[in-house]
Parts: structure tokens; C-alpha cells; sequence
């Protein structure tokens, strides 16, 4: 783990974004959904979701990982590979799509992993995730919130960000 710490305690923010009544709401995850992909999962099930929800996590201003639930389906963004050296969420994120660690010059490369078409049937094609993902200038809080806006919840995301970080 990086510095000693739990993706739990160096988690940045987990949110849940969802429609309601045809309207996109975003509230805030306990701290827990953040300790592991099914906690997420868990977390994301139990939203009031039209078509599913999605949780998005950023860990230490490192990484981001998102996840798209509906029905049985989980659809499982990393924002980049290299976080799975340091940190047991993305080394999850890499065993559930039994991808292997990377190594060697793999390091030196951000990249995304998973699921890029987890958002396209909302308007955001996998080439823009991958863009988002590989922008060696954004955080993962600006990164999600590039996402959440292209999805149509950005006000929606900023505001929540607001009330949970302070």
C-alpha cells in the first residue's frame, strides 16, 4: 500500500450517480463502498437507480475507479494500470478483469483498463474515456468530473464533491 494507508483512508471521495424520476442525482458512498469492488457493488445496488447507477471512486489523487451496475452486469473502469503496484483497489480491479500486473515499460505508460464502452450508450464514446484516462494533466477528481459532465451530472457531481470535501 502506498504511505502506509487503506484505499479506505486514502480514498479522495466515492460517489454514486443515478437517475431518479428522469433526473440524475449524485449523493455520496459511506466510506466503506470505497474498501473493495464489492462493497462498491453492494453500494451501487441498493441505489432507487432507473438503468442502473454508477460509482465513482478516486483514490489519492491517483486514480479513479468506476463502475456501472444494472441488472447483473458490472461494467469496471481503472483509470490507470500502474495503480495496482501501490493499491489493493486497483490490484482488484485487475483481478476481476483478469488482467495481469503490469511490468517492465508498462510502468512508465498511464493507461486505462476495463470497460471504455461502460458509458457509450450515454453519450460518452470510448475514445473520449480513453483521452480522459491517458490526460497526463488531470487529477482523478478532474477526470470524473469531465466524465460526469459529458454523462449530463456534472453540476450534479461538482455539487456533491463540494459537500464532501468541504
Amino acid at each position: 500500500m502506498a504511505d502506509g494507508r487503506s484505499d479506505a483512508t486514502a480514498t479522495d471521495f466515492a460517489v454514486a450517480a443515478y437517475r431518479e424520476d428522469g433526473q440524475w442525482v449524485v449523493a455520496s458512498l459511506p466510506p466503506s463502498a470505497a474498501e473493495g469492488l464489492e462493497p462498491l457493488v453492494h453500494a451501487l445496488r441498493q441505489q432507487p437507480a432507473e438503468g442502473g447507477a454508477i460509482g465513482l471512486v478516486s483514490v489519492a489523487e491517483d486514480f479513479f475507479v468506476a463502475v456501472r451496475v444494472y441488472g447483473e452486469d458490472e461494467l469496471i473502469l481503472l483509470s490507470d494500470v500502474t495503480a495496482a503496484q501501490d493499491w489493493p483497489l486497483a490490484r482488484e480491479v485487475l483481478d476481476r478483469l483478469e488482467l495481469p500486473m503490469p511490468e517492465g515499460d508498462e510502468l512508465d505508460t498511464v493507461q486505462p483498463a476495463g470497460d471504455l464502452t461502460a458509458f457509450a450508450d450515454l453519450g460518452l464514446p470510448p475514445m473520449e474515456v480513453a483521452m480522459i484516462c491517458e490526460d497526463p494533466d488531470l487529477y482523478p477528481d478532474e477526470m470524473l468530473s469531465s466524465i460526469a459532465s459529458r454523462l449530463g451530472f456534472g453540476e450534479e457531481f461538482e455539487q456533491t464533491l463540494d459537500q464532501v470535501l468541504g
